[in-house]
């Protein structure tokens, strides 16, 4: 998607109003504890504020629900982001109406304000047109930074930007556009990708969408036991989409007609139960009793996927191997993550679709070993099943 970006256009002495996307984890002394999301958006942040521009930043932060619930208030984030830029941030107490009309109005030439947590209006994400162009007043030009809310059509990722003529993407969404778009359009060979998580259905358009690009895709988590199944395996308590066991002998068989290579364990981990403290083992994918659950791909299938994330010189990776929150169950999913940075070491492009993978990049503390990790679950998931997302559709071409 060839879109305007913040490079394209002149800010100084310009409100620039920007959608970013702050929503971080706080801890019950509503402490931020992971700020990646506030230190990505820096770089367009930084562009205009050195630019001479007058900076409005708009961003949700959890779900209150269309009320304002001070849990949600984004005032941890404004001091985080102060000491981020060494420089003041004035907190907002609202997102729309006359103080905050003043307060922009007020502002100087490299001064920037944050908003209030744009959710606590449900028009927001009813992307209520009024509530759209509320926003729009406060600035002349209109930045999105949000690539974490892109795939959602609300009044300020889609809403405003037809109250307002100039909005053009920020540097991270230029960033994921290049990187994801990169690698479903133009991928150097090898193209690797790696899918995880508990279910098909939620995986089978990226599959779809991927099976035209792909040389090779490695399945991990709890969906391959709806392929076991499919092939006639037992696969003893372990989760299993029934309604979904058809469609995973189509897409074998897909897979087969295209001459993409689809992996499947060899081996997985076993437990009784779900728990920090079961005993766990190794077993073959043909020797599951009935009375065990897989909860992680095993050293075999570790070893084997490894080879085929090193030969490869494109790697996207979708979700976890297992279980991986618990420490015993995350053996697959961290050998992932570092025959990605191994993979990156040797050349590779090594993409990280957001959500729980990134969490165990994370986990694994490799994520400055990663060519790129998104920033939106939700988002990138969308745009590697090749949906338009409307955040992005609606920018500047």
């Amino acid at each position: 998607m060839q879109k305007k970006s913040l490079s394209d256009i002149a800010v100084n002495g310009k409100r620039v109003i920007m959608r970013v996307d702050f929503n971080v984890p706080l801890d019950d002394h509503k402490k931020i504890t992971d700020d990646k999301r506030i230190f990505e958006s820096l770089p367009s942040i930084n562009k205009v504020l050195s630019d001479g521009g007058r900076l409005i930043l708009m961003s949700h932060l959890g779900r209150p629900k269309g009320k304002v619930n001070p849990d949600f208030s984004l005032a941890p984030v404004a001091l985080r982001l102060a000491e981020l830029l060494d420089r003041p941030v004035i907190m907002a107490e609202e997102c729309v109406g006359s103080e905050v009309k003043k307060q922009v109005s007020d502002l100087k030439d490299g001064e920037v304000i944050l908003l209030e947590n744009l959710r606590f209006h449900p028009e927001e994400e009813a992307n209520d047109p009024d509530f759209a162009k509320a926003l729009a007043e406060l600035g002349d030009v209109y930045v999105n930074d949000a690539f974490g809310t892109a795939h959602r059509a609300h009044a300020s990722t889609e809403g405003i930007t037809h109250f307002i003529k100039t909005a053009v993407a920020g540097y991270l969404i230029k960033k994921e556009l290049l990187y994801l778009g990169k690698a479903l359009h133009q991928p150097e060979r090898p193209f690797v990708a790696i899918l995880g998580g508990s279910k098909i259905s939620g995986k089978i358009d990226v599959l779809e969408n991927l099976f035209k690009k792909v040389d090779t895709v490695l399945v991990g988590g709890a969906m391959v036991f709806t392929f076991f199944k499919a092939q006639g395996y037992q696969v003893g308590k372990s989760l299993v989409e029934e309604s979904k066991v058809e469609l995973a002998l189509k897409i074998l068989e897909e897979a087969k007609n295209k001459g993409i290579k689809l992996l499947l364990p060899l081996d997985v981990i076993l437990a009784a139960e779900i728990s920090a403290d079961a005993p766990f083992h190794a077993a073959d994918i043909s020797s599951i009793p009935e009375n065990m659950i897989g909860v992680d791909i095993g050293p075999v299938t570790i070893e084997t996927y490894r080879n085929e994330i090193l030969s490869a010189r494109t790697v996207l990776w979708n979700g976890p191997m297992g279980v991986f929150e618990i420490d015993n169950f995350a053996e697959g999913t961290l050998s992932v993550a570092k025959a990605l940075s191994d993979a990156t070491a040797k050349g590779a492009t090594t993409i990280v679709g957001g959500g729980d993978s990134a969490a165990a990049i994370a986990k694994a503390g490799l994520s400055d070993e990663i060519t790129h990790i998104s920033t939106g679950g939700g988002a990138s998931l969308e745009f590697l099943e090749g949906k338009e997302l409307p955040g992005i559709a609606a920018l500047n071409d």
